[in-house]
Order: structure tokens, then sequence, then C-alpha cells
């Protein structure tokens, strides 16, 4: 499971400027023309992704943009049908020791805790009260799913939402020390802006929660609410003491992760995406269904071999397995990015 920046970049690359006399027409045409294939490309990549090193990813990511922004060249497409689809967890923010929704869940339950005195007894909530996080992942999926229902539902949305923004805004990572919104990775904030500058439209498309990521994407990613799709529990609509609200279900609804991320795209966003970026097996059909289209396509894998300045993980970790990707990645035209030689930085400053 896998379960997205916030500053406008500038598109600068279509706009190339000369100030051409009469004098000089013919040495500034053919200048224009020298340059052109590999100045510009390359000056356009240095300004809108500096924290990428230069390699076959990024110049995979660089030539993909120009292709299809190319007006007039075979594999141009319209600003309309330029999407783009991101995983959250482990693609655009770190992911380990354990999903930072899953962090807020444990959070959850301490704070739900005293209103609950038979969690004290009660496993797994006596083993997440205990900081217990071996017996919370021995209490398997069922666990979990006790977890996640008693601190997802009940509420309305607005509350839920309310309840996650303040959260985020104060939980810090176990190893870091940072705000769990401070873990996101620059090269690829970078990158949200480069394909925005050139009329792509961003999605988030996550195994985690749809209302868990909604509240906040916006200022983190600049990625708007309605642009992200996520994993869901079911609700139903009710006036409360004249209010009209949505209430939150200990039932779930949606599992986008594997074989529900292209379902998802195809429910909520209702196009095939030409660009498509994960890190685990759990993007591998998001990828697939992306880059089967006609026409120009990208997949790119993020692959976590960084152990000095995040965590090194792939085929034998349990969050974030990367296997089948590695494998059949390369042979399928995808870009697997080294987070270790790819990126001359992991987090923002």
């Amino acid at each position: 499971m896998a379960d997205a920046a916030v500053v406008s970049g500038m598109k600068i690359w279509r706009l190339l400027m000369f100030q051409i006399t009469r004098r000089k027409l013919v040495g500034s045409v053919v200048f224009a023309a020298l340059l052109w294939p590999t100045s510009i490309v390359t000056s356009v990549a240095q300004e809108n992704l500096p924290s990428w090193n230069d390699g076959t990813a990024k110049s995979a990511i660089i030539e993909f943009v120009s292709a299809v922004t190319n007006e007039g060249g075979a594999d141009y497409i319209a600003p309309a049908d330029r999407i783009a689809t991101f995983d959250n967890d482990g693609t655009l923010w770190s992911e380990q020791p354990f999903y930072f929704q899953l962090a807020f869940a444990l959070d959850r339950v301490k704070a739900l805790a005293p209103d609950r005195p038979e969690w004290k007894e009660t496993d797994p909530f006596k083993s997440v009260l205990a900081g217990d996080m071996k017996g919370v992942l021995a209490s398997g999926k069922k666990g979990l799913a006790q977890i996640i229902a008693a601190t997802h539902a009940g509420t309305t949305t607005d509350e839920f939402e309310e309840i996650v923004e303040q959260w985020i805004s104060t939980a810090k990572h176990p190893k870091t020390g940072k705000l769990y919104t401070s873990m996101v990775f620059k090269p690829m904030l970078e990158l949200l802006d480069y394909l925005r500058a050139n009329q792509f439209k961003v999605y988030i498309v996550s195994g985690g929660g749809i209302e868990f990521m909604r509240p906040w994407t916006k200022a983190t990613y600049g990625i708007p609410p309605e642009n992200v799709v996520g994993s869901s529990i079911k609700t139903k609509y009710e006036v409360r003491d004249g209010v009209p609200v949505i209430i939150r279900l200990p039932e779930i609804d949606f599992i986008d992760d594997k074989a529900g991320k292209p379902v998802g795209i195809h429910k909520f966003i209702g196009k095939r995406p030409i660009a498509a970026f994960g890190n685990s097996d759990g993007d591998f059909e998001m990828l697939e269904w992306a880059t089967s289209g006609p026409g120009r396509r990208l997949g790119v894998i993020v692959h976590h071999d960084d152990a000095d300045r995040e965590y090194a993980y792939d085929r034998d970790s349990h969050i974030g397995r990367l296997s089948r990707g590695l494998d059949e990645g390369p042979g399928r035209g995808w870009a697997i990015v080294s987070m270790k030689n790819d990126w001359k930085s992991v987090y923002p400053d």
C-alpha cells in the first residue's frame, strides 16, 4: 500500500524570446536552432527541478513534458488531457516507520481513551495505550480495522476535518521530530510545480483515507480536495437538531489501492492519466493503466534506497513493498528514481 507543492512554477521553456535586428536575422535564427534541442531544455530542467541530479530519470520527465506540450509535434497532448496522478504515502511524503495515518489513528485512541475505560483491558486498544506497537501489529487486519472504526467514524465530516487539521498542524514524526507535513519530498514538490506550469492537472490517487488527506493537501502540495482520490468509509446524510450533516459510518466503502486505483481514477477523475507516479507495488496497476493508453505516456517509480537521508527498503518491507515494479518497470519503459542518486536533497530546508 502506498497509499502529493505549494509554490507556482513559471512556464518558461515554451517562450523563446530573441531581439532580432535586420542585420543579424540569419545569425539569430541559426543560433536559436542550434540551442533549442539542448540548451533550452537543460536550462528549464535546472530552473524547474533544481533538487534533481542530471540522469535518466530527470531526462525522462523533461523529455516527456517537452514532447506532450510541443504544439504541432507528433506527441502533443491538449492541456485538457494532461492528467497526472500521484500516490501519496512514499511518493510525495515519507511512509516509515509506519503510515502517518496510522499514527493519527493511534493518537486518536489515546485522546478518546478517557471516555473508553474498557480499552485498558481490551486489545488492540490495550496495546496502543501501552505503546506496544508489536502488539498492535499482531492484532492483524481485524485489530487495525477496529482501530480505524473507533477513530475515523461516529463523527460528522466537518468534525472529522477539524480533528485532522488540529492533528496535522502539531503531530511530529517519531524519528526526525519534524511535523509530518515537513516530511514531504522537495524534489516531488518541484515536480508538481513543473507539471502545473505546463498545464497538467495533478491528482493524488492514494490508498490513504480520502478525508484524512483532503484537509491539508492544498496547503502542503497545492492540490485541492476535489483532486484527491483515496480510500473511504461509508457515510450517510441526516439532520441533527435542524442542521444537515453527513455522518461517517464504521463501514468500508472503497479501497483505493492496487487494482482499486484504476477503478478510482475512472470513477472520480473520468480520464485516463498520461503520467503516473508511485513508489510501491500498490501503485503498479495505476502505472500500468496510465502507460497502456495511446500516445506518449510516462510512468515513474520512486525507489527508497537512501538509508542516510530517509529510509532504504523495497522487496522485504511490510510498508511500501516494491518488488514487481523493480522487476517489470524498466521493461515497461518506466523511470526508476533512486532517492540516493537522483535527488540532491530529500526534504525542504
